[in-house]
């Protein structure tokens, strides 16, 4: 039997939140549910939905779900921006683990040493050439932090 796909493990467990009455992660599933139905019925109805898409459905998830966390800090709503990261922290069980800053930098060097990169302006190639290594297993900001670090002249 196939492992099961993020979308069959988040209806599984959104079974087993409804009868614990978990209302948080209940709507949180829902949520992660419905985003990818809607990513599904935009592909070719003959054509399946690769863990790769599934994955990259969760990560924009997570991404706006930090930038309103961003947006809601400092306004005094702790109870929005608790909301916020209870749906950050069930989203990501269903992502791979995310690589360390190490790792990537290993990836970064690579990267670099590959493309013939030499300073800042060539950060793009870089940073395309790592996110399509890494799979959604790291941030694109935090790509991009090294990615600059790495090229930046030095002082």
């Amino acid at each position: 039997m196939s492992e099961p796909t993020i979308l069959e493990r988040i209806q599984k467990d959104l079974a087993a939140a409804m009868k614990e009455r978990d209302a948080d992660t209940t709507s949180t599933l829902r949520m992660l549910k419905a985003a990818l139905m809607e990513a599904k019925t935009r592909k070719a109805k003959d054509e399946a939905m690769g863990a790769d898409e599934e994955i990259a459905v969760l990560r924009r998830y997570v991404k706006q779900r930090r930038e309103t966390l961003e947006s809601l800090k400092g306004k005094g709503d702790a109870a929005l921006e608790a909301r916020e990261e209870r749906e950050i922290t069930v989203t990501e069980r269903y992502l791979p683990a995310a690589m360390g800053d190490d790792e990537l930098a290993s990836l970064v060097e690579q990267a670099i040493a590959k493309t013939g990169a030499a300073g800042p302006k060539d950060m793009g190639r870089v940073i395309g050439a790592v996110m399509a290594q890494v799979k959604g297993r790291a941030d694109g900001n935090a790509v991009s932090r090294i990615v600059k670090a790495k090229l930046a002249p030095p002082a």
